[in-house]
């Protein structure tokens, strides 16, 4: 796996620790998903744990509703060293989370909170005065305090998972169900975190609707910037949905952002086996030029002019070279789009009239009239003169 220069510059951030790996800096964008079997099903969630991480996945949240959950996590961490190797996990908690975040900690290599129902709050009012919202922050300060000297104690990350869709009665109330208040739900808790001196935190601001995503993570760079924050932000478009479209949503939303140099760790949320979250990650880096993890392949999409049976010939040429990760190749169906759209390939196949096909290295023709036949062959050979052919089980 490669890790290419980016087109453009990441967001500047801190390197935040999470057990075995990080995230921020200059550091790859990491790839991570959630079991989704239940956390008292000991078995099971090992056997998901260990899957995922031989997927790709580099970070694996489990849930952790309540206390007893939370202790799980200790025969869960166990049993994937025993059986696997070391598997950075983060524990999610949501309601009322106090003993269940400071149980997680001794267990985990970090823990999420969601702002949103972290303390318990009373009746929801229409307005708040300004002593209702201090009352509500001294709540969260006396409720977050013991979780974060248990996260330096243990030296823990934390995540400051803010979701669009379960904003606290008071910030609704303030700021309305707005990206404005999702912002300034996840810095409520920052600004507390950085008094009590723990800045090991990442900070995520999620949506089912891209555009209140994405207007919601510019506005967080923008407001930490005015602070002087500098923590690593987790993408993702939070309830998805299955299919296709669940792949394109997710998307346009974290590519979007990954463009704009924002993002430095990554969830595709799924509703389907979460193993299926990972290939979509790595296509989506990929695509960016930001992580490489396989050839990439240029190919014109087809016309009058294709001079064999494109997606054949695609196909035969994948399944010859796939192996190779780390180089582009690009199957052109004619000479007139050819050699200038793979003109950033490594190497180039390319139709030619009379059933004939010219090999590229790079913009250099290496080999001409070759019969279609032995396209792929000629190319093995080419990529064995090159000394970059490895055959499959070497790869």
């Amino acid at each position: 796996m490669s890790v290419p220069t980016p087109f453009v510059p990441r967001r500047k951030t801190r390197v935040v620790r999470v057990g075995s790996v990080a995230m921020g800096g200059s550091l790859p964008v990491l790839v991570q998903s959630m079991v989704t079997e239940e956390t008292r099903n000991v078995e099971a969630c090992v056997e998901q744990i260990i899957a995922l991480h031989q997927a790709g996945c580099e970070l694996v949240r489990v849930t952790t509703p309540n206390l007893g959950e939370a202790q799980c996590l200790e025969e869960i961490r166990a049993k994937v060293r025993e059986r696997y190797r070391d598997v950075p996990l983060t524990a999610d908690v949501h309601h009322q989370g106090s003993a269940i975040a400071i149980e997680a900690a001794r267990h985990v290599d970090e823990v999420r909170l969601n702002p949103g129902l972290f303390v318990f709050r009373k009746e929801a009012k229409e307005e708040y005065t300004d002593e209702d919202h201090r009352e509500e922050l001294a709540a969260i300060e006396e409720s977050l305090a013991p979780v974060l000297e248990a996260l330096l104690r243990h030296d823990r990350a934390l995540r400051i998972g803010v979701n669009h869709g379960s904003l606290s009665p008071r910030i609704l109330a303030t700021h309305g169900d707005t990206p404005n208040g999702m912002v300034e739900s996840a810095l409520e808790y920052v600004r507390i975190c950085e008094k009590f001196g723990f800045r090991n935190i990442n900070i995520s601001a999620k949506a089912s609707r891209v555009p209140i995503m994405v207007a919601a993570n510019r506005l967080l760079v923008q407001k930490m910037d005015e602070e002087g924050m500098d923590y690593p932000i987790h993408l993702g478009v939070t309830e998805a949905g299955d299919g296709e479209y669940a792949r394109i949503k997710s998307t346009a939303g974290i590519a979007t952002l990954l463009l704009e140099g924002i993002g430095d760790t990554i969830r595709v949320s799924l509703a389907e086996d979460p193993i299926r979250e990972i290939p979509v990650c790595y296509d989506i880096l990929q695509a960016l030029g930001l992580r490489k993890t396989k050839v990439e392949y240029i190919a014109c999409p087809s016309c009058g002019r294709t001079k064999f049976d494109l997606p054949t010939v695609l196909h035969e040429v994948r399944e010859a070279t796939k192996h190779l990760v780390g180089l582009d190749i690009a199957v052109m169906g004619c000479i007139v789009n050819g050699p200038g759209e793979m003109a950033d390939a490594d190497y180039g196949y390319v139709g030619r009239s009379g059933g004939m096909i010219t090999l590229y290295r790079k913009k250099e023709v290496v080999k001409n009239n070759i019969p279609q036949e032995r396209g792929v062959e000629e190319l093995i050979a080419l990529l064995k003169a090159d000394g970059v052919w490895k055959e499959p089980g070497e790869a």
